[in-house]
């Protein structure tokens, strides 16, 4: 077990390091405020998009679609606990502050850091419930996470986005069989293997722009940060344990559960007129936190899965 930890650790410290650089050019002033702008929608509307067409390009098997079936399933079953769990907290919280700490409670970080975790931990196997706990990701921020944030969700915001469009491509690939030509798919590949490097600088970049000496003393944040990294991927680590799922698939639903508040919370917040700067101190704190946290919930997913 302690040998596991280890591994773990080493993994996801590697993250952190990969962090460490975005942190300090941008303390350096060589990554600004536009710099990392460009560098997120570089992320979004190609590098991403670029991961989860390769990850769907697989042999379709009678077993493969019974997984994807239970990974929608599962990860559909987590969020109808993180939403209900999520409801009654912060009551006496403005009404700028209050659905933003719900926001970074529900979303993690599944994008911009679930593929790099689940790759470090459970191997590239695990990548393709990644890309399945994306679509869902996408469904549900472009439609309760916009009303939670006192938008108006529309059909059209929650099917057309980088996600949901990569995944109806890899989709359409997975269930035809074919495969994208050899230039196109080299080029695909090349920009899904940025997707790590890229979406840990731009993270590190996030939390050197936030007040971490003010945020480490605002007790709410780390009430929202203690839901989101310890109790609610509890919860679904135990409700999902009797289901028998694959290895893989209940590794990667747990770890994607005990990741950080999604990057996408400040920014939602902005886009809505919310708190922007708790949006963005929950999801430097619970980054931070992240480091002891998700390493123990990772080998925790490996010993119940066994």
């Amino acid at each position: 077990m302690l040998g596991d930890f280890l591994v773990v650790v080493g993994q996801v410290g590697t993250l952190f390091l990969l962090m460490g650089v975005g942190f300090l050019l941008t303390r350096l002033g060589k990554i600004t405020a536009e710099t990392r702008g460009q560098m997120s929608f570089l992320l979004l509307y190609a590098v991403a998009p670029c991961l989860v067409v390769e990850t769907l390009q697989v042999e379709l098997t009678h077993e493969l679609l019974v997984l994807l079936g239970k990974a929608v399933l599962a990860f559909l079953v987590s969020y109808l606990i993180f939403i209900p769990v999520s409801r009654p907290m912060f009551p006496s919280r403005d009404a700028d502050t209050r659905p933003v700490l719900q926001f970074g409670i529900i979303f993690a970080n599944t994008g911009f850091m679930g593929f790099p975790l689940v790759e470090a931990v459970a191997g590239p196997d695990a990548l393709i419930f990644a890309a399945v706990s994306t679509m869902v990701f996408n469904l549900l921020q472009w439609s309760y996470g916009v009303v939670l944030m006192g938008g108006k969700a529309s059909p059209r915001s929650m099917l057309v986005n980088p996600g949901t469009i990569s995944i109806a491509i890899g989709l359409a690939l997975l269930f035809s069989g074919l495969r994208l030509p050899g230039a196109v798919n080299n080029a695909v590949s090349f920009l899904a293997d940025m997707n790590t490097p890229l979406a840990m600088v731009v993270i590190g970049s996030q939390m050197a722009h936030a007040n971490l000496r003010e945020t480490f003393r605002r007790h709410r944040l780390f009430e929202a940060s203690c839901l989101r990294l310890v109790v609610l991927p509890a919860i679904v680590a135990v409700v999902l344990l009797p289901f028998g799922l694959d290895p893989l698939l209940y590794i990667s639903v747990v770890i994607l559960s005990a990741a950080p508040s999604a990057g996408v919370t400040s920014i939602f917040a902005e886009r809505f007129g919310r708190n922007t700067v708790a949006g963005a101190q929950l999801v430097a704190l619970s980054t931070l936190l992240s480091i002891i946290t998700l390493p123990l919930f990772a080998v925790a997913a490996r010993l119940l899965s066994a």
